[in-house]
């Protein structure tokens, strides 16, 4: 037995070597796999795991706000959700069809061929409901994403909206300072990674963090929101009180040249784009050109008695109301003879001013005129600001001397306006509007002195005579405050040539008058039941005014001034005379209409307007042809008994 045990073979070395072996080639075909993939395909894996672990992402920063002077909102923007796709990643094209347009309310067709494209990315709706977007959360369609963006708002509503203008839905300024500034309004996008897990879920493992200031900038205006709301609110009860067609109210600190409030009528929301019409996004203080009519005498006068051609007391014939230049009758609403110059603007006669200005010359004149600004642009940056219309003088007739000086036959915009009465509160300097508090933008423009100090303070004193005495400006007087003011009742031109029966009423003032702190205008297009700028365009001023200063604390906002008469009546520019009749007297009876038959335009008014009757004109004329009621029935508005007539109307030849 002992022997047979030691002829037995021992494998075991055999069975080692050969597990030894299959381990070598099993190890050796790991490294050449290994070598292969790390060789040969480690950079196609690579990629590959960057795809399926990490995520691009992009990061939208928020539109920058507009801020009034004092810091509050006037433009800012809110988070929203929007749905977009990658056509690539989704699996059911008809299930995420159904599902997007049934939860978005959407059209099937529409979305069907935006899923089909081709393309890596595509909207699919932008700004969603909440309700909508936690509908598809809950979805969870594979290659669906909603996404955060910023959607623009308006807090205050119209207010300066035709100023603010408005942004489309890709957030890009189209009009206003959003346009303008849209460069610096606009944010920036960031472009970072994110790692995520093996359902899809974003791990944001940044430790670091992101530092990108995405965010546009903030600009700031001059605009005062309270002095805006006092301007838009007065601005749009004289419009509904008169049924005008439009209005402007601009205010500006004569100090720095900031413009506190630019109101226009008919008003526009942002909020509301596109249920708007082009005429209301216009800022027609900027954008429209008017006729000013006498609202442009106190430069005349500047001009004249800075040339030395006439002194505040010259004695000027105003041809009794009627003067013949050319084939051109000029005729005043207030008839008179021989007026000092101070009257002349005091009462507003065009003879007087036609006969200044013939006096001065076109030439001298129009170079007043270009110093003061008009036909150029006042450099503001608002898109669609025009130039005016101001003719070279070599082109300029007598008649259109005459009519140029008191204001027709020119045309200029509400800013144009302001910048030239700047001139005037400035000591005779020119001063620029400004608009934006920041960022600041430097203005080329450099102040030119257009008159002397003395001048202007003259011209000032005799402006302060229109209001502070018995001229056309009286029913803007202020209790305690000294205002310079010039009324403006300017005929506008027609479709089918020559005048219409249209106006614009306007009235400026300065805030105290000498050393003025405060500019106010007014312009009314088109008012329908009085014309006169001292009726209809005056006690706007005179109201924004009385709010701002008791906004500034200068006086009580429940201020009522005194004034001891009816404001007379403002001219009615270029509008026909009749020759001179004897007035009949009015008897003034509480019970019943006098006869006011056959008296100057002038008087029936004033006598109308001692009984607060604001009579409707109809034709041409300074005389009363007729009048409705008839004398001896009762007064308008039921004043004494049943039966009475609710307007009073003169028909006029």
């Amino acid at each position: 037995m002992a022997q047979d045990n030691t002829r037995r073979t021992d494998h075991s070395g055999i069975k080692m070597g050969f597990v030894t072996a299959l381990f070598a080639i099993a190890l050796g075909a790991l490294w050449v796999r290994t070598g292969w993939v790390q060789l040969y395909e480690g950079d196609a894996l690579a990629d590959q795991a960057s795809r399926q672990s990490l995520a691009a992402e992009y990061e939208y920063g928020e539109r920058g706000r507009i801020l009034d002077r004092n810091g509050e909102m006037l433009a800012t923007s809110v988070e929203a959700q929007s749905v977009f796709a990658r056509p690539y990643e989704i699996e059911n094209v008809d299930v995420a069809a159904d599902t997007l347009s049934r939860d978005l309310k959407l059209s099937r067709r529409d979305v069907y061929r935006k899923l089909k494209s081709r393309k890596k990315f595509i909207w699919i709706k932008r700004q969603v409901t909440d309700r909508e977007a936690a509908a598809l959360n809950r979805a969870d369609l594979k290659g669906i994403r909603l996404t955060t963006e910023y959607s623009r708002i308006y807090p205050n509503g119209h207010l300066a909206g035709q100023l603010l203008g408005f942004t489309d839905i890709d957030g890009r300024g189209r009009e206003g300072i959003e346009h303008i500034f849209n460069k610096i309004l606009s944010p920036s996008k960031a472009e970072f990674v994110v790692q995520r897990d093996a359902t899809g879920r974003h791990l944001y493992l940044d430790a670091h963090g992101r530092e990108i200031d995405v965010n546009g900038q903030n600009v700031q205006l001059t605009i005062d929101t309270h002095i805006q709301h006092a301007a838009e609110q007065a601005l749009a009860n004289s419009i509904s009180k008169y049924d005008a067609r439009a209005g402007i109210v601009l205010v500006v600190d004569v100090k720095s040249g900031d413009i506190l409030a630019m109101a226009s009528e008919p008003f526009f929301n942002p909020n509301t784009v596109r249920s708007s019409k082009p005429g209301q996004r216009r800022l027609r203080p900027v954008t429209d050109i008017y006729e000013p009519g006498s609202t442009m005498k106190p430069f005349l006068f500047a001009a004249a008695i800075q040339e030395g051609t006439i002194t505040p007391d010259t004695l000027i014939d105003c041809e009794n109301g009627r003067w013949k230049v050319a084939r051109r009758i000029i005729r005043d609403t207030h008839p008179s003879k021989w007026l000092p110059a101070h009257k002349v603007l005091r009462y507003s006669s065009n003879i007087g001013s036609a006969k200044i200005g013939m006096n001065l010359g076109s030439g001298v004149y129009y170079d007043y005129l270009t110093k003061l600004g008009f036909g150029e642009k006042t450099h503001l940056g608002l898109p669609g600001e025009s130039s005016g219309i101001l003719r070279s003088p070599g082109s300029w007739t007598s008649v259109d001397l005459a009519c140029i000086s008191f204001g027709q036959s020119i045309g200029v915009t509400a800013v144009q306006l302001a910048h030239a009465f700047l001139c005037l509160a400035n000591q005779g300097a020119t001063r620029d509007l400004n608009l934006i508090l920041s960022p600041r933008t430097e203005r080329k423009n450099a102040s030119i002195q257009v008159f002397t100090p003395e001048t202007a303070a003259t011209v000032l004193k005799m402006m302060e005579e229109v209001v502070q005495e018995d001229g056309t400006g009286r029913s803007a007087r202020i209790e305690g405050i000294t205002m310079a003011g010039k009324t403006g009742t300017a005929q506008k031109a027609s479709k089918e040539g020559g005048y219409g029966d249209q106006y614009l009423s306007s009235f400026v003032a300065l805030v105290p008058a000498q050393d003025p702190e405060l500019l106010v205008i007014t312009m009314i297009d088109e008012p329908q039941k009085a014309n006169y700028g001292s009726m209809v365009a005056a006690p706007v001023c005179r109201e924004v005014t009385v709010r701002t200063l008791a906004y500034h604390g200068q006086l009580s906002e429940t201020l009522h001034a005194t004034v001891e008469d009816v404001p007379t009546v403002d001219e009615l520019a270029n509008e026909p005379l009749a020759e001179a009749v004897p007035a009949p007297v009015a008897r003034i009876d509480d019970g019943t209409v006098p006869n006011i038959e056959g008296m100057p335009v002038r008087r029936a008014i004033e006598t109308l307007a001692r009984m607060g009757i604001i009579p409707v004109l109809k034709g041409k004329g300074m005389t009363v042809k007729r009048q409705e009621p008839a004398a001896g029935r009762p007064w308008p508005g039921n004043r004494s008994k049943e039966g009475a007539d609710d307007v009073f109307v003169l028909w006029l030849s």
